[in-house]
C-alpha cells in the first residue's frame, strides 16, 4: 500500500495538452453520403517518434477510422 502512495507522489504532474488529431469513424452510406462519428483523438509523443490514439468508441460494422487536425469549430464546440 506505501509503495502504490510513493509512486503517486513522485510522479511528475502531466500538463493537460489539446490533441493533435481527432479520431473520425467514417461510415459510408450510399456514393454520395457518409457518416463522421468522434470517436477519440491522439496526442503527439514528447520525441516526435509517435502518437498516442485514444478510442472512446471502437467501431465494429466496417468503415474505416480518419484522423483530422482539429479545427477550431471543433475546439469551440468542445468537441
Amino acid at each position: 500500500m506505501a509503495r502504490n502512495s510513493n509512486y503517486k507522489n513522485n510522479r511528475k504532474a502531466r500538463e493537460a495538452k489539446a490533441p493533435a488529431f481527432i479520431a473520425y469513424h467514417v461510415a459510408e452510406k450510399s456514393e454520395d453520403k457518409s457518416f463522421w462519428t468522434r470517436i477519440g483523438a491522439a496526442w503527439d509523443h514528447e520525441d516526435g517518434k509517435g502518437f498516442t490514439l485514444q478510442l472512446d468508441l471502437v467501431p465494429v460494422s466496417g468503415g474505416r477510422i480518419v484522423l483530422r487536425t482539429p479545427s477550431e469549430a471543433t475546439e469551440e464546440r468542445g468537441a
